[in-house]
């Protein structure tokens, strides 16, 4: 079925020439087409143009079956890209909430044996068919908040059978959901306590064993450290890497969390695709960025849910840097896959103009996934994932109203979306 989307207010990070990214301060520019249609055919972006250009006839006429949506007083914004994700998960970890809201830091926490070690655990102890049904709740839920694609974590899992029970999750929901979904074999998430003082034994395993048979089973489509102050060194890290490009897996890291770690610079250095957290950034960090092939993105949920430090944005787009958004969802530290709250985060905590909060979550982080050429703009031949919001005033209101979702329709792969059914067998 094709769709025709008429009377639209105003059309949203449009493109005539596709980008693959937006940097420094063409971050605060945003195209727009007002009063406007879109046309959408065969699962693709076929046409858009202003509303008095259209010829409706001959697109009734040419098509047998085309379903027309009016959306004036609406508009129309290619879906969001969440870059990084940690949703499937076996259990909440709210108790752990208390534990912060006490005082205690992340660091102490994981020393605890909870945070990831906890996550862990649960993992271990789920079935494949628990995870999916969980983790396919969650998807439904970051559909209808305008997500498109999103990329999803193992690191949960900490031995090598749960790895590859998160992993062939992550494959099934590849076949279940309409969303485009990549996937990253994150076994280097954290150190299980039989490997505490003994951390190089573990980063073997991680390469030597757990690696060859994710790269066997074509399980991932990118390779993750987290190379960070009470995890993995910069030497485990580069050793990891290295060892993910001789299976052809490229880096996506998560780097400058907790202190300087010298994980930008490794991510860099070994072209990962790019480089998350990124609240310790400075003048060196900046430098190894600029002119490379890392798309720094920054992660505002975990942020302001652990009170931490935010990342200096503004300094790193006037440096002439891309910037891109994510949600970390995950148990532990970023409980919510809502992209328009990072949006909104984007701007009352990191000071990102309304554009360059747009940007960082539709164009940079669908290059931050490795998806340019197929989403992260409406543009003629792209994938037809995309959203209509409710009747609202300007662009500007998706992040001012923080506390309610704009989306009204979700188009993906050029079919309005409806959520699963609850009783789907899994």
């Amino acid at each position: 079925m094709a769709i025709l989307i008429e009377n639209i207010k105003e059309i949203i990070q449009m493109e005539a020439s596709p980008r693959l990214m937006v940097k420094g301060a063409d971050m605060a520019k945003l195209p727009t087409l007002k009063d406007a249609y879109l046309f959408l055919e065969g699962g693709r972006i076929a046409a858009f143009g202003r509303m008095k250009d259209l010829n409706k006839q001959e697109i009734l006429f040419e098509n047998e079956d085309v379903q027309v949506i009016d959306a004036k007083g609406k508009m129309v914004f290619p879906s969001f890209v969440d870059s990084h994700t940690h949703l499937v998960y076996a259990a909440s970890r709210e108790i752990e909430y208390i534990d912060k809201i006490k005082g205690l830091s992340y660091e102490e926490i994981a020393k605890k044996g909870g945070g990831i070690l906890n996550s862990a655990k649960k993992i271990q102890e789920a079935s494949e068919e628990e995870l999916v049904e969980a983790a396919m709740k969650r998807l439904d839920e970051i559909i209808r908040y305008g997500t498109g694609a999103v990329e999803i974590k193992s690191g949960y899992g900490l031995t090598t059978e749960s790895e590859l029970k998160m992993l062939r999750v992550i494959k099934k929901l590849k076949a279940l959901s309409p969303l485009t979904i990549r996937a990253t074999f994150l076994g280097a998430h954290s150190i299980p306590m039989e490997y505490r003082g003994k951390q190089h034994l573990y980063v073997d395993k991680v390469i030597n064993e757990m690696l060859p048979l994710v790269a066997e089973e074509n399980l991932a489509d990118f390779i993750d450290v987290f190379c960070d102050t009470g995890f993995f060194t910069l030497e485990d890290t580069e050793r990891i890497l290295e060892a993910g490009l001789k299976y052809g897996i490229r880096g996506k890291i998560h780097a400058n969390e907790l202190d300087y770690s010298g994980g930008i610079q490794a991510g860099v250095k070994y072209n990962a695709l790019s480089v998350d957290h990124l609240e310790f950034t400075g003048d060196a960090e900046i430098e190894a960025l600029l002119n490379s092939a890392t798309m720094p993105t920054v992660l505002p949920g975990a942020a302001f849910f652990l009170g931490m430090v935010y990342a200096p944005v503004r300094k790193m787009m006037d440096a002439g840097l891309p910037l891109a958004l994510a949600s970390d969802f995950n148990p532990g530290s970023s409980p919510s896959g809502n992209m328009q709250l990072i949006i909104s985060m984007a701007s009352i905590l990191y000071k990102m103009l309304p554009e360059e909060a747009i940007n960082a979550t539709t164009i940079n982080s669908a290059y931050a996934m490795g998806l340019s050429e197929e989403l992260g703009s409406i543009a003629i031949g792209k994938k037809a994932n995309v959203f209509i919001t409710t009747e609202i005033p300007s662009y500007e209101f998706m992040p001012y109203a923080y506390g309610s979702n704009k989306v009204e329709t979700v188009i993906l792969n050029g079919t309005v979306y409806s959520p699963h059914s609850a009783d789907r067998d899994f």
